[in-house]
């Protein structure tokens, strides 16, 4: 391996190991029978919608209601997510399947225009 390869390959591996130790750090140092701390169990609350929120507010910032094609294409895979989330509760399948009707729904409304 080149000097490439390898900063490439120690980087996957310093990223993977990283990766790891987060997703590994909270059954380490919350273990049972130890009380969880109440900053923990808020965060743990209130940060995954706050991240979608966000999510949400950085994917449609840059629609423009104003100009063909009017922000249709968002607002038809935001309803797909919404309405596949609360009918089926899956985050995988109403984000998948929003994803896919928007991106079918881009290509539809390009084609045509």
């Amino acid at each position: 391996m080149n000097f490439s390869n390898n900063y490439t390959f120690f980087a996957i591996v310093v990223i993977a190991i990283v990766t790891f130790g987060t997703r590994v750090a909270p059954f380490i140092f919350f273990r049972k029978g130890k009380a969880t701390p109440k900053y923990i169990v808020y965060i743990g609350k209130y940060l995954p919608p706050a991240v979608i929120s966000m999510l949400i507010i950085y994917c449609l910032k840059n629609v423009n209601l104003f100009k063909f094609p009017f922000g249709i294409p968002e607002l038809i895979g935001v309803a797909t997510v919404a309405i596949l989330h609360i009918w089926k509760r899956n985050n995988l399948i109403s984000i998948l399947s929003g994803t896919v009707i928007y991106m079918i729904t881009i290509q539809f409304i390009l084609v045509t225009n």
